[in-house]
């Protein structure tokens, strides 16, 4: 299955598709689950250090995409390691997706009673976001691709808005010392920190609609770099605001940090619901591109034309498993298990492709 002519992105929608995906659910928690982990005010120091080092990973996805550029991860697998080594692959990579797309549905609908709709049924709040989502898919990369650019603009004033009429509370001595106790604190928060940049792998599935594939290493540094800012911002606003202990005792950090302070005289005194609002619009981004590579790799793998009839496929699968996790810590263990997965089998995938592709062309002189 070729792209079609028509369905191709620009470099800047490129960058959102990256930086859309990997803004999710994630950073509501990730000040909380750095800080547990770092035990000291330098978690944001952890993020800087692993926003490098995913970008180096996601530079080597470039080259490998580049050796294959009118083709996915789903079906340059298979010229790399054999059809059903190749499908075997894929068919991992499509569960992951389906559960990063449950997990986000979920992790909506929890927050959404927690904070907005208290008393709902969660099948009740998740059900007009899996609709909405499929009708959005149903257009393709091209569709996809212009909601995110609506979407993030939105996102970055209203993010910035948020976090800096926060400036009040922000305590600089929460920050001090820096390095107080060395550099291995900040090595321990590593993977941590690696887990929150999980999305950078959707290279592998929209380089192939790529129109300018010479400007993908660009476009890679700034869509990981974008998040980069996002969440070092929020964990030294956070951790600045409430200290070490104060953040690692709030669930939901980020939330608390917006509600803990009123600007009277404005139109909006409180700023935790624009904050659920836009998160909520990054959910939705992060689920609708996960639901269209899961679809387009079912689709790739069993040579057909059309995506459609996979996404009415997979969405009842969606929900079905949105639907394990018993409680919020559930969606918290759930999130857990699918960052590891993203973070070291793509990293372990990605070079083990590379090699093999370095391989055939030094026997074979080609691919």
């Amino acid at each position: 299955m070729n792209s079609n002519p028509v369905d191709r992105i620009s470099t800047y929608q490129v960058v959102m598709f990256l930086a859309n995906f990997i803004l999710g659910a994630g950073i509501l928690t990730l000040p909380r689950t750095l800080t547990e982990k770092v035990g000291t005010p330098d978690a944001w120091i952890g993020i800087i250090l692993s926003g490098l080092f995913i970008i180096l990973i996601a530079l080597l996805i470039v080259r490998l995409c580049k050796k294959f550029p009118n083709e996915t991860l789903y079906q340059f697998s298979q010229k790399l390691v054999g059809k059903w080594f190749g499908i075997i692959i894929s068919m991992i990579i499509i569960i992951y997706y389906i559960c990063l797309s449950a997990f986000e549905v979920r992790s909506m609908a929890e927050t959404t009673m927690l904070y907005l709709l208290q008393g709902t049924p969660t099948w009740a709040v998740m059900m007009p976001f899996l609709w909405i989502g499929l009708y959005l898919v149903i257009g393709g990369v091209n569709s996809i691709a212009r909601m995110l650019e609506i979407i993030f603009p939105i996102t970055v004033l209203c993010f910035l808005l948020v976090i800096f009429l926060g400036i009040g509370i922000f305590e600089i001595d929460n920050l001090r010392p820096v390095l107080g106790m060395g550099i291995k604190p900040v090595l321990k928060g590593l993977t941590t920190t690696s887990l929150s940049f999980a999305g950078f792998e959707i290279f592998l599935v929209i380089f192939m609609f790529m129109k300018e594939k010479k400007n993908a290493s660009k476009a890679t540094i700034f869509g990981i770099g974008i998040p980069l800012i996002f969440y070092t911002i929020t964990v030294i606003s956070v951790v600045g605001s409430f200290s070490v202990a104060g953040v690692v005792s709030q669930t939901w950090p980020v939330l608390t940090f917006v509600r803990s302070y009123e600007i009277t005289g404005l139109f909006f005194e409180r700023f935790d619901s624009i904050l659920l609002v836009i998160w909520i619009m990054q959910i939705f981004a992060t689920f609708i591109v996960s639901f269209f590579a899961a679809a387009l790799g079912m689709a790739q793998i069993f040579n057909k034309k059309s995506f459609h009839p996979f996404l009415f496929l997979i969405i009842p699968l969606i929900y079905l498993i949105a639907m394990i996790p018993e409680d919020i810590n559930g969606v918290f263990k759930m999130g857990d298990l699918l960052g590891n997965f993203s973070f070291y089998t793509f990293g372990a995938l990605t070079i083990f492709l590379l090699f093999v592709s370095f391989v055939k062309e030094k026997v074979n002189g080609k691919i």
